[in-house]
C-alpha cells in the first residue's frame, strides 16, 4: 500500500490494521459514550464503531453560503445566522405548546416557530448567536420558519445544542454536518462522538479490490469517512456519500449471491423438457395469443428451466399484465419432464382463483392438479395429500398450508410463489426444501423500480411485463375529503342501479386495532391520533345508513379460509352488492362486475398498495371509479402523494415516486418480513450505483464464489459483517 509514493513500514501497516479491526468494537469504547448516550445511540441502531461511522449526516449547513435575512426568499430553503432578540412561549391548546423566537441580523428579522419543544425556550437566551435552516414563509408581517433546524453557535455543554469542541463561531467558516439524532443525544454531541471515532478508527484499510476503486474513480474509504462527516465542500461530501453508498450496495449484492451459493451449492437441478406435448397442449387451449412481452418472459423462464443450474427468477408485472398464464405455461413444461409443481399464494382467495383460472387449461393439457388451503375439508385434504405424495397429482395450488409437514411431494421440480415479498425468508425456503433442486419462479404485481429490484433481488434474474393484454375500460381516481363522501356513496348507489358492484376498503379490521398489521404504511401515520375506519364498524354503519337496502358483505384476513371463500363466492355471484374489506382483496381478486371502490383513510396506505387496490375495478367492459378519502389538508405531503394516483395509472411511475418519498423498505413492506435496511444509499438517486454494484458483484461471484482469493477475502468479510443476518437465516433453514 503505497502512500505518497512511499511504501509504508510494517509498524504503520500494523497500526492501520488495528484501526480497521476497531470498527467492530462496541461504541462504548469511544470517548464520551457511556450510560445514557450509549442507550441513545442504540436506539438509533448504532452499536458498533462501524455503525457510527456509517451513520452519515442527512443534511449540511453551509456557513459559507449564509443568506442575509433580507435576501432569504419566501418558499426557499435557506440558512440564516443571527442573534436572539426575543423568545415567547404560548399554549394555544392543552396538548400544544409553541415557542417563538425572533432572530435579528443586520438586515432584518426572522421568526422561528418550534412546536412541542418547550425546552427550546430555556436554551435560547437573548443575545445568543444561532443558525436557522429551513423553508422561509411570510405571515403577520414577518418572515418565518416553522420547525427549522436550530444550531446554537455560542456556548457549550451537553444540555444545549452547541457546537461542541472546537466549534462555536468558527462553524460559520465551514460546513457543519447535521446527523440524524434522537432523544438523549443532540446534534452537537453526535458530531463530537463521530469526531472521536474518526480519530480512533478513521484511518482504515480499504476492503474494495483496487480495480473496483480505480474503475469507478472512487474516493478511498478512509477519506470518504472523513469527508462525509466533516466535508471540505458540499461536492466532496456527495462524492464521499456515493463511495459509501456503492460499498453498501456491493456488500448487499455479494451477500445475496453468497446466500444463493450456500443454498444451491451441491444441489443437482432438474432437467426440464421445454418443448413437450403438455406445454404445446396448454398453449393450444388458450383462447388468445400471448403478447410479445409474455412470450419474452416465458422464453426467459423456459431457458432457465432447461439450463444445468437451478432457476431463480422473478417475474414482475403490473396488475392485469398476464403473469398467471405465463406461470401456467411453465407449470405445463415441468409436467412434460415428470416434475411436480407447487404454486403458493398469500391468501386462500387468490389460491382458489389461480386454481379456477389455470385448472381448466391444465385439464386440457392432461395435467392433474389439486387445491390445498386451510379451508379444504378434512377428507378432501387427505386425498389431495396422498395424491401429491404418490405423484398422482402433478400441480398443487395452495397457501402456506403447503408448508405443513403432511404435505410431501414425490418429485417437486418447480416452485411458483406469488407476491413473494409477503412471505418470510424462512417460508420461501421451507417450500423449496420440499423439492431439493426445484426451480423457483417468484411473481409480484407490486410495481418495483429497477434500482430497487437490482438491489433487493440481486440474486434473482428478473423478467418484466409492462403491457396489459386486456386494457379493460380503465379507472378514474378521485381524492375526496371526508365531507364529500356523499359523492362516493352516490356513485355506489348509481352503480348498483346499473347492475354493478362496489368495494369499500378500510385500513383496520375492527376499532380495537392499532394498524400494526398493515404491511405498507407511510412513515409516521401509525401514531396518528385520528380515528381510523375499521371494516367491521364500517360495514354495520353503511348497511343501516348511506347504503341501506343494499347487501353489504364483510371480508378480512381474520376470517377463516372457508368463510373468506364463502364471502368471495357470494360477491362473485352478485349475492353481495358492496364488499367492505381490508387489503385482503388487494392482490388477484377478479370480479369484472365491480366498478366502484371507496378507500377510507387512503393516506394510511402506500402508493403501491393503492395502485393494486384500484386494479380491482374497471377490469371488465365498464369503466371503474376509485374514491380515495383523505382528511389531510390540501398542499400537505399526504395529499400531494395521493394526487399522483389521480394523474397516472402507470404502476412503475408511481413506484418511482413512492421510492423518492419513502424509504425503500417501506415501499416493499419488508420491514415486517425480515428484510434489511440501507443506511447510506438512496435508491431514488443512486440507480447508477445499484446497476454498477449488481454487475460488479456478479463478476466477482462468478470468478470466486467462495470469495476466498486474496483480493476478494476482505470484501467477503465486510459483506458478511454488514449483512450477516442473511447467512444466519440460511443456516437456520
Amino acid at each position: 500500500m503505497a502512500q505518497g509514493g512511499r511504501v509504508p513500514t510494517i509498524a504503520e501497516v500494523g497500526e492501520r490494521l488495528g484501526r480497521t479491526s476497531a470498527l467492530a468494537d462496541d461504541v462504548s469504547h469511544l470517548r464520551y459514550v457511556s450510560g445514557q448516550r450509549r442507550e441513545a445511540l442504540e436506539r438509533l441502531g448504532i452499536r458498533r464503531v462501524r455503525d457510527l461511522l456509517l451513520h452519515v449526516p442527512h443534511r449540511y449547513l453551509d456557513f459559507s453560503c449564509v443568506a442575509p435575512i433580507s435576501h432569504a426568499d419566501v418558499g426557499q430553503e435557506v440558512t440564516v445566522v443571527g442573534t436572539v432578540d426575543r423568545v415567547k412561549s404560548k399554549r394555544p391548546r392543552p396538548n400544544l405548546q409553541i415557542v417563538e423566537a425572533y432572530v435579528l441580523d443586520q438586515t432584518g428579522v426572522m421568526q422561528a416557530t418550534f412546536f412541542r419543544q418547550p425546552w427550546i425556550a430555556d436554551r435560547l437566551k437573548v443575545g445568543t448567536s444561532v443558525a436557522l435552516s429551513g423553508r422561509v414563509e411570510f405571515a403577520y408581517g414577518f418572515k418565518q420558519m416553522k420547525a427549522p433546524f436550530l444550531e446554537v453557535l455560542e456556548g457549550s455543554g451537553e444540555g444545549g445544542d452547541s457546537s461542541g469542541e472546537g466549534e462555536g463561531r468558527s462553524s460559520r467558516a465551514r460546513i457543519l454536518p447535521v446527523h440524524p439524532v434522537g432523544e438523549g443525544i443532540s446534534a452537537s454531541w453526535m458530531r463530537r462522538i463521530v469526531s472521536c471515532a474518526l480519530a480512533d478508527a478513521g484511518d482504515v484499510c480499504d476492503f474494495l479490490p483496487p480495480e473496483l476503486v480505480a474503475g469507478h474513480g472512487l474516493m478511498s474509504l478512509s477519506r470518504a469517512l472523513r469527508e462525509v462527516h466533516f466535508p471540505s465542500s458540499l461536492a466532496t461530501a456527495e462524492e464521499a456519500r456515493r463511495r459509501l453508498a456503492y460499498d453498501e450496495l456491493l456488500c448487499l449484492q455479494i451477500t445475496l449471491l453468497s446466500r444463493q451459493h450456500l443454498e444451491l451449492g451441491g444441489i443437482t437441478p432438474f432437467s426440464h423438457v421445454v418443448d413437450g406435448p403438455r406445454l404445446a397442449a396448454f398453449r393450444g387451449s388458450l383462447p388468445f395469443s400471448l403478447t410479445r412481452e409474455q412470450e419474452a418472459a416465458l422464453s426467459d423462464i423456459l431457458r432457465d428451466m432447461a439450463a444445468p443450474h437451478v432457476m431463480n427468477r422473478l417475474l414482475l408485472g403490473d396488475v392485469g399484465t398476464g403473469k398467471t398464464v405465463v406461470a401456467g405455461a411453465a407449470i405445463a413444461a415441468a409436467a412434460d419432464g415428470g416434475a411436480q409443481s407447487a404454486m403458493m399464494a398469500p391468501t386462500s382467495v387468490l389460491a382458489a382463483q389461480y386454481a379456477q383460472k389455470l385448472g381448466p387449461l391444465l385439464d386440457a393439457a392432461g395435467v392433474s392438479w389439486q387445491l390445498i388451503t386451510g379451508a379444504t375439508p378434512t377428507e378432501e385434504r387427505r386425498r389431495a395429500v396422498a395424491g401429491v405424495a404418490s405423484g398422482e397429482v402433478s400441480v398443487t395450488f395452495g397457501t402456506t398450508a403447503l408448508l405443513s409437514d403432511d404435505v410431501a411431494f414425490a418429485r417437486l421440480g418447480l416452485v411458483v410463489i406469488d407476491e413473494q415479498h409477503r412471505f418470510g425468508v424462512d417460508q420461501r425456503a421451507a417450500l423449496r426444501r420440499k423439492g431439493p433442486g426445484a426451480d423457483l419462479l417468484a411473481m409480484t404485481a407490486t410495481p418495483i423500480p429497477r434500482s430497487l429490484a437490482l438491489t433487493i433481488y440481486g440474486d434473482v434474474s428478473c423478467s418484466r411485463i409492462s403491457q396489459r393484454p386486456n386494457l379493460g375500460a380503465g379507472v378514474t381516481t378521485k381524492v375526496i375529503p371526508p365531507e364529500r363522501l356523499d359523492l362516493a356513496y352516490g356513485a355506489i348507489l348509481e352503480a348498483h342501479e346499473q347492475g354493478h358492484q362496489a368495494y369499500v376498503v378500510c385500513p383496520l379490521v375492527d376499532d380495537a386495532d392499532d394498524g400494526s398489521e398493515l404491511d405498507d404504511v407511510p412513515e409516521g401515520v401509525r401514531s396518528s391520533a385520528k380515528t381510523v375506519h375499521s371494516a367491521s364498524t364500517t360495514q354495520a354503519r353503511l348497511a343501516r345508513g348511506p347504503l341501506k337496502g343494499l347487501s353489504v358483505g364483510l371480508v378480512t384476513g381474520r376470517l377463516s379460509a372457508a368463510d373468506k371463500d364463502r364471502v368471495m363466492d357470494d360477491f362473485r355471484s352478485g349475492a353481495i352488492d358492496v364488499l367492505v374489506s381490508t387489503t385482503v382483496i388487494e392482490v388477484g381478486v377478479d370480479v369484472p362486475n365491480a366498478t366502484v371502490m371507496l378507500v377510507l383513510d387512503s393516506d394510511r396506505f402506500g402508493l403501491a398498495t393503492l395502485h393494486q387496490l384500484r386494479g380491482r375495478v374497471g377490469r371488465g367492459d365498464c369503466a371503474g371509479t376509485v374514491f380515495l378519502e383523505c382528511a389531510a389538508k390540501r398542499g400537505s405531503t399526504a395529499r400531494k402523494r395521493l394526487s399522483a394516483l389521480e394523474s397516472t395509472s402507470d404502476g412503475l411511475e408511481l413506484a418511482e415516486l413512492d421510492l423518492k418519498l419513502r424509504h425503500e423498505g417501506e415501499v416493499l413492506g419488508y420491514r415486517q418480513h425480515g428484510g434489511v435496511s440501507l443506511r447510506v444509499s438512496d435508491l431514488a438517486v443512486d440507480g447508477d450505483l445499484a446497476q454498477a454494484a449488481h454487475e460488479d458483484a456478479r463478476r466477482v461471484a462468478d470468478a470466486d464464489p467462495e470469495l476466498s482469493a486474496p483480493g476478494d477475502l476482505a470484501l467477503g468479510i465486510e459483506a458478511q459483517d454488514r449483512f450477516g443476518g442473511y447467512f444466519e437465516e440460511v443456516e437456520r433453514a
